[in-house]
């Protein structure tokens, strides 16, 4: 496991083993060079579109947005780019009209984001696009995250079930659970998986603990230690069984933080490279926790405090 780190990376090029060319995600029998856009949005690949460039799709059902929720997609695209490139329709000379995505895209514009990596298609290519992902699912070179990914647009685009994912692809429907799990991870973590810092088996375990907060300290921990599979999935199985013996009262009844308060959270965690909770109850007390298991790393805590 390496300890690279990269930052605003995206998963643009990182897609490229996946939908590389036309010959590898058909949308058209007369696709070809003369397909490609000046900009360089070629049809069937993954392209860095800019985003002035692409309208919103006037018949998104979907209205409302919570406004925190994209705040924090806008924050995590600002630090790590776009996990997962929107779908965009191209409808001539330097147009493209929006498929799906729709938060991506609004948090890529608040991001103030010039470019937005997007999968390029053009109408009445369904059967093709399916067969065309489905073939691409059966490569080898492919890493947990790109399987994933072409999991979720088989069924978000191709309209299929898992049951129906799982017959075409000749796998378990929990093995299609398995890999759709992945995607609720956090962005770092996803980017982990992809660049092979951790495995699939560790991010299985990963997937099971729930708390974001500390699903990221895991990981930093397993990159920082050389955590194995089993060692991780003991981590976090004594996660699990210490938050069982917690017994809280009516005064240490847990609050929903908000955004300023959870922002504060993690870039403590970040800092200390540990857990960091913080309870608050509904009078307003409360109390920062850092755990910690041995001597040396409360020393280690302390330093970091500079007490």
């Amino acid at each position: 496991m390496g300890t690279n780190r990269k930052k605003k990376g995206g998963l643009g090029k990182g897609l490229s083993a996946l939908l590389e060319n036309t010959e590898t995600d058909i949308t058209s029998k007369n696709v070809g060079p003369a397909a490609s856009s000046p900009s360089g949005g070629t049809v069937g690949s993954v392209s860095a579109i800019p985003i002035g460039q692409i309208e919103a799709n006037p018949f998104q059902p979907r209205t409302h947005f919570e406004s925190e929720a994209l705040a924090e997609l806008t924050a995590s695209i600002g630090e790590h780019g776009i996990i997962q490139p929107v779908t965009v329709r191209k409808m001539g000379y330097d147009k493209y009209q929006l498929i799906s995505g729709e938060r991506r895209f609004r948090a890529s514009q608040m991001a103030r984001l010039e470019n937005i990596p997007a999968y390029v298609r053009i109408a009445n290519d369904q059967s093709m696009l399916e067969m065309a992902l489905v073939e691409n699912i059966q490569r080898e070179n492919l890493n947990a995250i790109e399987v994933a990914l072409s999991y979720q647009r088989l069924i978000d685009e191709c309209q299929l079930t898992q049951e129906d994912l799982s017959e075409k692809v000749g796998k378990k429907r929990s093995t299609i659970t398995n890999y759709l799990r992945l995607l609720k991870l956090p962005v770092n973590i996803q980017l982990g998986i992809r660049n092979q810092h951790i495995s699939m088996g560790h991010a299985r375990a990963l997937v099971n603990v729930g708390d974001e907060k500390i699903q990221s300290a895991i990981y930093n921990k397993i990159i920082r230690d050389a955590l194995s599979v089993r060692q991780t999935e003991a981590l976090v199985k004594d996660n699990a069984k210490g938050k069982k013996e917690e017994k809280p009262t009516e005064n240490t009844k847990k609050m929903h933080l908000n955004f300023h308060q959870r922002r504060f959270r993690d870039d403590l965690s970040q800092h200390l490279n540990s857990t960091v909770n913080v309870n608050l109850n509904d009078k307003g007390e409360g109390k920062i926790v850092i755990p910690f298991k041995t001597e040396g790393e409360l020393e280690r805590i302390i330093n970091l405090l500079d007490f």
